[in-house]
C-alpha cells in the first residue's frame, strides 16, 4: 500500500483521534455524573470514535493517488510557525489572552506575507476581542484577558 497524500492525512488523523480518545478518559467526572447518559466525556468520546472511523475510511479508500512530496515546501516557515505556537502557549498566561493572542495573529499574518501594520492590528485585535467576549459572556468560559501585572490582587 503506497503512501499517498490522502493516506498520510488519514494516518495523522487516526493518530490524533486515538490520542484524543485516550486523553478524554482523563476528564474527571463528579460522582453523580458517572451513571448519567451525557457528561463531560461524552462529546470527546463521540468525536474520537467518528474521527477514527473516518480516518480508517480515508486510509482504506484514498481519493487520489498523488504521492507525498517533501521537496518544494517552505520548511523554515513551518518551523517558525511551530516556534510561534510554542511561544504563544508560554505567554498566554503572563501576557493575558487579548495581548498574547493578538500578537500571535499579527506575527502569523506577517509571516504569511501581510506587511501593512494598520491592517494587521485592524484584523487581529477586533477578532480576538470579539472571540473573548463570545467565550466569556456568551458561553460563560472565563479567559483571563489581562497581563499578570494588571490583574487585581497582585
Amino acid at each position: 500500500m503506497p503512501i499517498s497524500k490522502d493516506r498520510l492525512g488519514g494516518l495523522l488523523l487516526l493518530a490524533f483521534c486515538i490520542a484524543y480518545a485516550f486523553l478524554s478518559q482523563q476528564i474527571r467526572l463528579l460522582p453523580f455524573q458517572e451513571s448519567s447518559a451525557f457528561h463531560a466525556r461524552t462529546m470527546p468520546e463521540v468525536l474520537s470514535v467518528l474521527g477514527i472511523g473516518l480516518s480508517l475510511i480515508v486510509i482504506a479508500f484514498p481519493g487520489s493517488k498523488a504521492r507525498v512530496e517533501l521537496a518544494g515546501h517552505d520548511w523554515l516557515k513551518v518551523g517558525l510557525f511551530l516556534a510561534l505556537m510554542s511561544v504563544y502557549g508560554l505567554t498566554i498566561r503572563p501576557m493575558g489572552f487579548i495581548a498574547s493572542t493578538s500578537l500571535f495573529l499579527m506575527i502569523g499574518f506577517w509571516m504569511l506575507g501581510e506587511r501593512r501594520p494598520l491592517y494587521l492590528i485592524a484584523v487581529a485585535v477586533p477578532l480576538v476581542v470579539l472571540f473573548w467576549v463570545l467565550m466569556t459572556q456568551g458561553l460563560d468560559v472565563f479567559i483571563e484577558p489581562l497581563p499578570t501585572f494588571l490583574r487585581e490582587g497582585n
